[in-house]
């Protein structure tokens, strides 16, 4: 028994219909007027589940997170929706029906892959989680695609299966792990799992270095809304991209083809392995690449695209005199550009009336709101500062977007 069962009960599934909407400051009046008539344990777990179930709407939306069942560790690490659904979505287009999901926490990637169409098999070794998973599997009507095995990963025999989906977990008892060798399990081990399938993918920390992703695996960030939310190690020739993987000479390593994802969309930018596209001077527009472009190190293939070149050589920001659209970068034109320069900028925002004013840096050791303060713009016309470098020196660029 677990604080789960109980709510799974007729008189636990009355009590979440009446604790749905339950507002925070109106919470502690509410539960003590429920222990009246219900078991103190039954209203403190139907509570806590409101409240998960409030946190999960970012990523599972409203109609599903009402729903779904929620452990705080399944909320905190599970994928969001739209990107468990591009996932399975392209396992789906390689020809996969059927996947084993190991570690497959609350199941959140299982649901994606079941509502595409997958027969999945879904583990986790930890009780409490994979019977979350299986009450998901039930309220959202895909009992049917996805068996919940509760087991250690490492002992499951997944070979009768079209594709592996493994996500190792990748935090501890302090906090976030970086080591792709201390998640649980090993990437090594996940790795070789992966290879013994007919296809496979892996989700790592979008951090992961270059130099770690597998021999002959693509490598895929993928942000979502601008945001980077994770990477992706495919095998297999199904999901990776053409000429993945290729021999190599004697001894060398191949690299497996880099892609980065945007969603929505999704668009996706794969990586052809040009040469750093050199420093030139700011022209009209800037081009800041979206995060998963730059941690899929393209943005090479980006400049290539806007027809530009880098303000310095050690810094994301792209330039160019036309604009040109582009779903891999946000533009913008530039109107000013200025040495670092507080009393100058100051001078030049309170010249042109800009009190709603956007900071971004890269390669400054000024942050957003320092800056702020300093300059306390003030009237009602908008612009955009990047504090930045520009070929080697600190530089401020003033702009809007386009």
């Amino acid at each position: 028994m677990n604080d789960l069962d109980p709510l799974l009960t007729p008189a636990g599934q009355a009590l979440l219909d009446e604790v749905r909407d339950v507002d925070p400051a109106g919470e502690l009046a509410l539960a003590t007027r429920l222990r009246r008539t219900h078991p103190a344990p039954l209203v403190s777990a139907a509570l806590g589940q409101a409240r998960l179930r409030q946190r999960a709407v970012a990523k599972f939306g409203a109609e599903d997170a009402g729903r779904m069942y929620f452990t705080p560790d399944g909320v905190e690490q599970s994928t969001r929706a739209s990107v468990a659904g591009y996932r399975a979505a392209r396992l789906r287009a390689a020809g996969v029906t059927s996947v084993a999901d190991l570690c497959c926490g609350i199941g959140g990637d299982a649901v994606a892959l079941a509502r595409a169409g997958i027969r999945v098999l879904a583990v986790d070794r930890d009780p409490l989680t994979a019977a979350t998973a299986r009450a998901n599997a039930d309220a959202l009507g895909l009992a049917g695609l996805i068996e919940v095995r509760e087991a250690d990963v490492t002992e499951v025999d997944v070979s009768g299966f079209d594709a592996v989906f493994v996500d190792p977990a990748r935090r501890g008892g302090r906090g976030r792990i970086f080591d792709p060798e201390a998640y649980s399990p090993p990437l090594s081990w996940a790795v070789s799992a992966a290879r013994r399938a007919p296809c496979a993918a892996l989700k790592v920390a979008p951090g992961i270095p270059h130099e770690a992703v597998p021999e002959g695996a693509e490598a895929e960030w993928i942000s979502d809304g601008g945001d980077v939310k994770e990477a992706v190690l495919w095998f297999g020739g199904g999901v990776t991209v053409a000429g993945a993987g290729a021999a190599g000479a004697a001894g060398t390593k191949v690299p497996g083809a880099v892609r980065a994802t945007l969603l929505p969309g999704p668009y996706s930018l794969v990586g052809r392995g040009l040469p750093d596209p050199g420093v030139r001077p700011v022209g009209r527009y800037l081009y800041e690449p979206d995060g998963a472009v730059i941690r899929a190190h393209l943005v090479a293939e980006v400049a290539e695209e806007v027809g530009g070149g880098l303000i310095d050589p050690t810094i994301a920001y792209v330039t160019a005199d036309e604009l040109r659209r582009t779903p891999y970068a946000s533009a913008y034109e530039i109107s000013d550009r200025l040495p670092f320069s507080v009393k100058r900028l100051k001078a030049l925002l309170r010249e042109r009336g800009v009190g709603n004013l956007t900071v971004k840096k890269r390669g400054s050791a000024v942050g957003p709101e320092e800056l702020r303060r300093m300059v306390r713009a003030r009237g009602a016309g908008a612009a955009t500062v990047f504090l930045t470098r520009v070929d080697g020196g600190p530089a401020m660029l003033v702009g809007r977007p386009v």
